[in-house]
């Protein structure tokens, strides 16, 4: 007799909440800004502000070097990447708050030029897994009380791009921070179409 197995197939996003991942607001970025300042944890708060300011994707922001951001003890107003993903380069800022912080760390972690900005801390790797990073970013959002699920390591890429555009409605100063090669990758990225429609909605009276 002819037993034919059958395997149930389960998808890999069960019981997962999938898409985009909502950014952090200002109250958000400050209330884990203070704890991570509280608790001196220099990495962590060296590694949050740059992942806001650069909005840089988890694979490229892991991977940075000292020489990336910094010239001998002095971290640079700007700095250029290039781009795993897209192999184009993209330009970021490196705000006042984010250099100080950085240069904090390289000084207590004795960085020299040519090293990773954050070593791994485990064996075969020298620079910090997105893995590694990814569970960093779920501490942080857990600790300030917000749903883990819901935030992600693309939330800090995603943030200040988010607020940029909230501010200005300008989608190509957005397109060019976010190293986007279409227009339309930002629509669809910072899920504008809906949230300005229900904005205007909000503002219309009948």
């Amino acid at each position: 007799m002819n037993t034919t197995a059958t395997f149930s197939h389960q998808p890999w996003n069960k019981g997962k909440l999938v898409g985009q991942k909502a950014p952090l607001r200002l109250s958000d970025i400050w209330a884990i800004r203070v704890r991570l300042q509280i608790a001196e944890r220099t990495r962590d708060l060296a590694l949050f502000d740059l992942a806001i300011d650069s909005k840089l994707r988890a694979c490229d922001l892991t991977k940075l070097r000292v020489r990336d951001i910094a010239h001998g003890e002095h971290v640079s107003p700007r700095a250029i990447v290039m781009q795993q993903k897209t192999q184009r380069p993209v330009q970021f800022e490196i705000t006042e708050q984010t250099r100080a912080a950085l240069a904090v760390w390289i000084h207590q972690a004795q960085l020299r030029s040519e090293d990773c900005l954050f070593p791994s801390r485990l064996r075969g790797s020298d620079h910090l897994s997105t893995r590694q990073y990814a569970r960093i970013v779920k501490a942080w959002v857990t600790a300030i009380g917000l749903d883990p699920a819901m935030y992600r390591t693309h939330t800090l890429r995603r943030t200040k791009a988010s607020l940029i555009y909230r501010r200005t409605k300008n989608l190509r100063a957005v397109q060019l921070l976010l190293g986007h090669t279409k227009l339309e990758s930002n629509v669809r990225y910072l899920g504008i179409e809906v949230d300005d429609a229900l904005e205007m909605a909000e503002q219309t009276e009948v």
